[in-house]
């Protein structure tokens, strides 16, 4: 880039071409919106048949467009802005090299010469003639050696300074070049497909889109104030309100991951940026599992003997090269669909929109999924899955909290309410060989602890919100290890079918006193194994104590489960054990009934 071209380069035209696509990502943003939570509930409330459903169909097409321009237009906002910011920097530089230039009685030439005048050194009889001097960037220790004996040996005293001067102008305009380089390359490549269609490529690409404009605007970046580190949820709430408008727009368009984990930002933002990073996923997966195509397993038998059917060589050397992969493939791919239907069903019977509060594909997978804002809900419950839950079987665990927040709206007399599932944690896969263990509780526990701090942080009604922690199995085992670790911040706890919660009273859990519920359907095998261990031997789940919220000497209010069996029905409809839990959410307590 040359002298003129950055003398005349304005950073607020770029910054207003900027402004001018976030003003159409906020347009998207709105449509998409409209989509979502008016036309789609509207069209699922008003019209059935084949001709609604395909008229479905094309909606989510369409929200998932306005959701790609949205993005889009936020990486090139970000994008222009660290252009901007990037040539601000060098044109700043090359301003002050000359207005210092100018001071000391030098010319700056257009081509970034820089002339002197005449001038002696002291002690010398004749004056020096003035001149000109052509200045070089970036330079090395041998080269400022070099010029450090010609301006000690120059008999003009104006000479080194002219050339300091031209140096500097040089480094401005290299700086300059440099950014202009690598911005090009990066603002051309955030252009859509000329159709009509967002495909997962589109959705990869901005991935990589992402990830160019993130290495591109390194600098400006760095200049944005971070995330505090290992930070509160106060602390997080802190740092994001003291952000601008359009240093909040450059963090969720290059991180949005973590924008979407902080606990203590609004649940808004939170569930913009992870629904960046699941249609980001995904699209990875579907791309993914397209480049492995499974093989059918069985044939039927040639010999026309038993078996009938016989498993395929194709398929058995497949599955030892592809076979885990595909099936965590598989699973995360089922759990982003289970999330997704969420995000449909909005509207359906009342049903409020989802809230994406976290998620993540790594492991097992994670997702944090809220029925309703808990931000500015009056009663929130947070469920906590138990052993075997993962982001491939998360829809049940969706469902119940659905349940759960029907019957807790429909005995809220008015006031808001927001059901979450939160699978925060790597929760044990296997009954046998995971769950006896106490670390997946204690590993997990503190995060839980976090998100519900971070919930009473983000809680904008008068009283701060009403909040229950409902644990199911493994899950209450979890629960328990938080209110052991540090303070729950809870007001009430409720417990669903628990082999153990790693404390030996209710008064341990660091709630008010008598709100510590528990719940033990007949038939439910689960308490047994962490009252009496298994096999006769000491072992119990989650590492814990003899006592567990079933028992008497623990001190829960023992709830009635009518209508509930066996360890999964505790959310079923027309149960006792839904309806408890309910009231208790609601905190309508005289509405609980009690064992006798």
């Amino acid at each position: 880039m040359d002298l003129a071209t950055l003398k005349s380069f304005k950073p607020s035209e770029y910054e207003e071409a900027a402004d001018g696509y976030r003003a159409t990502g906020d347009m998207a943003s709105e449509a998409k919106d409209a989509i979502e939570n008016r036309i789609g509930v509207g069209l699922r409330s008003e019209v059935e048949g084949d001709a609604a459903g395909a008229a479905h169909e094309q909606l989510k097409k369409l929200a998932s467009n306005f959701h790609y321009v949205q993005t889009e237009c936020g990486l090139v906002r970000t994008a222009l802005n660290g252009f901007a910011f990037d040539i601000a920097v060098a044109k700043r530089k090359l301003e002050a090299a000359m207005e210092d230039a100018r001071a000391d009685g030098c010319t700056v030439n257009a081509n970034g010469s820089v002339s002197y005048p005449a001038g002696k050194k002291p002690g010398d009889e004749k004056t020096a003639d003035g001149g000109t001097v052509t200045g070089s960037a970036g330079g090395s220790p041998t080269s400022d050696a070099l010029e450090r004996q010609a301006v000690s040996i120059h008999p003009n005293p104006h000479y080194g300074k002219a050339l300091e001067y031209a140096n500097r102008i040089a480094d401005a305009l290299e700086e300059a070049t440099d950014a202009d380089t690598k911005w090009v390359p990066k603002l051309r490549a955030l252009k859509a497909d000329d159709d009509l269609e967002v495909s997962h490529r589109d959705w990869v690409d901005v991935k990589s889109d992402t990830g160019g404009v993130r290495e591109a605007g390194k600098s400006y970046f760095d200049s944005l104030p971070e995330p505090p580190k290992d930070g509160t949820p106060k602390d997080n709430a802190s740092w994001w309100k003291g952000l601008s408008e359009e240093e909040q727009a450059a963090h969720l368009a290059l991180n949005a991951a973590a924008v979407g984990a902080l606990d203590g930002l609004p649940a808004d933002t939170r569930d913009e940026a992870n629904r960046m990073v699941l249609a980001q996923s995904r699209a990875h997966v579907e791309l993914e599992l397209a480049k492995i195509p499974q093989p059918t397993r069985y044939s039927p038998n040639p010999n026309g003997t038993y078996p009938a059917v016989i498993q395929n060589d194709n398929w058995t050397k497949w599955n030892e090269k592809h076979g885990e992969r595909f099936a965590h493939l598989t699973k995360a791919r089922e759990g982003m669909e289970s999330i997704q239907e969420r995000f449909d069903a909005t509207g359906g019977n009342g049903l409020p929109p989802a809230y994406l509060l976290g998620f993540d594909t790594e492991k097992n997978g994670r997702a944090i999924v809220a029925n309703g804002n808990p931000d500015t809900a009056d009663h929130t419950a947070v469920y906590v899955p138990g052993t075997t839950s993962n982001l491939g079987g998360i829809h049940g665990d969706i469902e119940r909290m659905t349940e759960l927040w029907r019957e807790s709206d429909a005995m809220a007399g008015g006031k808001e309410v927001s059901t979450i599932t939160w699978l925060g944690y790597d929760a044990p896969q296997s009954v046998v060989k995971d769950a006896p263990f106490r670390h997946y509780a204690d590993d997990g526990a503190p995060a839980f602890n976090q998100f519900m701090d971070g919930l009473n942080v983000a809680n904008s009604t008068d009283s701060g919100g009403h909040h229950t922690a409902i644990g199911h199995s493994y899950g209450t085992t979890l629960i328990g290890s938080a209110a052991r670790q540090g303070e729950l911040n809870a007001d009430d706890v409720v417990f669903a079918g628990s082999p153990g919660v790693q404390v030996g009273e209710a008064s341990q859990m660091d709630v008010p006193k008598g709100h510590v519920w528990n719940e033990e359907a007949e038939g439910d095998p689960v308490p047994d194994l962490g009252r009496f261990g298994h096999g006769g031997s000491q072992w119990r789940f989650g590492g814990g104590v003899a006592i567990i919220p079933s028992d008497e000497l623990f001190g829960a209010n023992q709830m009635t489960t009518g209508g509930s069996e066996g360890h999964s029905e505790y959310w079923d409809r027309d149960t006792d054990s839904l309806r408890n839990q309910a009231a208790v959410v609601t905190g309508q307590y005289g509405k609980v009934k009690i064992e006798e």
